[in-house]
């Protein structure tokens, strides 16, 4: 009896932690403080968000070292003095699409599964050579040059497992180093697991910069992003 009341509580509270996820306003590093030992920061004003689901044994766009990896495109309609890029897994109960929101044809197919996540890892890369929107479909066979990545953000909520695997980033742009400027152009988030295995069910990716970007766009392949950006 006590071991069935032990389950029955872990159920409850792992139920629970899947109901609890939600996002708060992401803020910027710009004009970040620190009152009475807590970080204040200001949320940005361009927020753009993607909502995806990965099928079981979808096949990646990459392999790496054994892992399967994915890829949103970007389009980055103008000069940024930061971006932020921050991925949750599954996709919070709270949040819904909206007119203004990218989201997969897979998602919105899958939008019932609340079960399915994954421990979330995402990178920022910038293609060469895309320096219009025209350009994109350049985007196939670019050289990318990487902004960095990040595996595990204690400032994202814990996944239903409890544990905070959700991810996010923060780059400043850096006008003096051609490879490190947040300049207008192609980028590119790239996503798997922390460990080698499959990655599976739904997301939310947001991408927000402290200065009004009209005109961002998000898809997952370089077609698709240049058909988004022409309309």
């Amino acid at each position: 009896m006590k071991k069935f009341i032990t389950t029955a509580l872990l159920g409850f509270v792992v139920l629970s932690t899947a109901s609890a996820q939600k996002l708060d306003k992401f803020g910027a590093d710009m004009g970040k403080k620190s009152v009475m030992g807590k970080e204040i920061r200001i949320p940005y004003n361009s927020l753009t968000s993607y909502y995806g689901f990965i099928k079981p044994g979808a096949a990646p766009d990459e392999t790496r070292s054994g892992k399967k990896y994915y890829y949103l495109y970007i389009w980055i309609p103008a000069v940024a003095p930061e971006l932020g890029i921050r991925m949750v897994s599954p996709a919070p109960d709270g949040m819904s699409p909206t007119a203004k929101d990218f989201v997969s044809a897979d998602y919105t197919a899958n939008a019932s599964d609340k079960k399915s996540f994954f421990d979330t890892w995402v990178s920022l890369e910038k293609a060469e050579g895309v320096l219009t929107s025209a350009d994109i479909a350049k985007g196939k066979g670019a050289k990318w040059n990487s902004f960095g990545q990040n595996d595990d953000s204690g400032e994202l909520p814990a996944q239903p497992s409890g544990s905070k695997y959700n991810s996010l980033m923060r780059i400043t742009s850096e006008p003096s180093n051609p490879l490190k400027a947040l300049t207008v152009g192609l980028y590119r988030i790239g996503f798997t697991t922390y460990k080698t295995g499959e990655v599976q069910g739904s997301f939310v990716a947001q991408i927000g910069a402290p200065v009004d970007l009209p005109g961002v766009a998000v898809a997952s392949t370089v077609d698709d992003l240049a058909k988004a950006v022409k309309k």
